[in-house]
């Protein structure tokens, strides 16, 4: 498959790794290709193309948001609403705001009764979008290991077809998936970022994930 990654940062690159690790042939779109980080990832990753955030949004099959979630609507006007449609888009931003976390909970800019996957589907109503990789950090996106034990990642998204994909590639990356429902349902699958973060900036302990267990 063709996978279009939006996103340079952290994230983007980790993805970007993943998918190629999978034997999927994988772009990373950018602000800046010149960027210095983004220059040493390419001479690292020979078989990871580069390119600009609208030639990304055209090459992949796929597609993975992986920028900021305040930037998200911006990246995607970037890209071209045009190279969204019908594809598969993989959301994997949280509404953080800019301001900083109190007593170790980040603020978001949405509500409880609202969503970021939400705001984005009705930005690009033609995009299959899922909800997926917003509730674990980078380093755990990919084949986690937790003695043993397979975390869960917590999907939503209006499209059962494309749902399916998405579960397919978390397999494959070592995820089992539990389906949420519908967008809607991302209201309360972004703020298990703001519960992941917490013992994080509260005690430096980074290294968890989530698990659904069921009688």
């Amino acid at each position: 498959m063709k996978v279009g990654i939006l996103g340079s940062g952290i994230v983007g690159q980790v993805l970007a790794k993943a998918f190629n690790s999978e034997g999927h042939e994988v772009k990373m779109g950018t602000r800046d290709v010149l960027k210095k980080e983004v220059v040493q990832f390419q001479n690292d990753n020979a078989s990871i193309a580069i390119g600009d955030f609208a030639e990304t949004a055209a090459f992949g099959e796929l597609l993975v948001l992986a920028v900021a979630g305040n930037v998200v609507i911006d990246a995607i006007d970037i890209s071209g609403k045009e190279n969204f449609k019908g594809k598969v888009v993989i959301d994997a931003t949280n509404p953080i705001a800019k301001e900083p976390p109190v007593n170790g909970v980040l603020k978001f800019f949405t509500d409880y009764n609202s969503s970021l996957l939400e705001k984005i589907q009705l930005h690009i109503p033609e995009a299959n979008l899922v909800k997926a990789f917003s509730c674990v950090g980078n380093a755990f996106m990919y084949k986690p290991n937790f003695n043993g034990q397979i975390p869960t990642m917590f999907i939503a998204g209006n499209s059962e077809a494309a749902k399916k994909t998405v579960t397919d590639i978390l397999t494959s990356f070592g995820w089992e998936t539990e389906d949420m429902g519908a967008a809607e349902a991302a209201r309360a699958i972004e703020p298990l970022c703001i519960l992941w973060c917490l013992p994080g900036f509260t005690k430096n302990q980074w290294t968890h994930a989530f698990k659904l267990l069921k009688a």
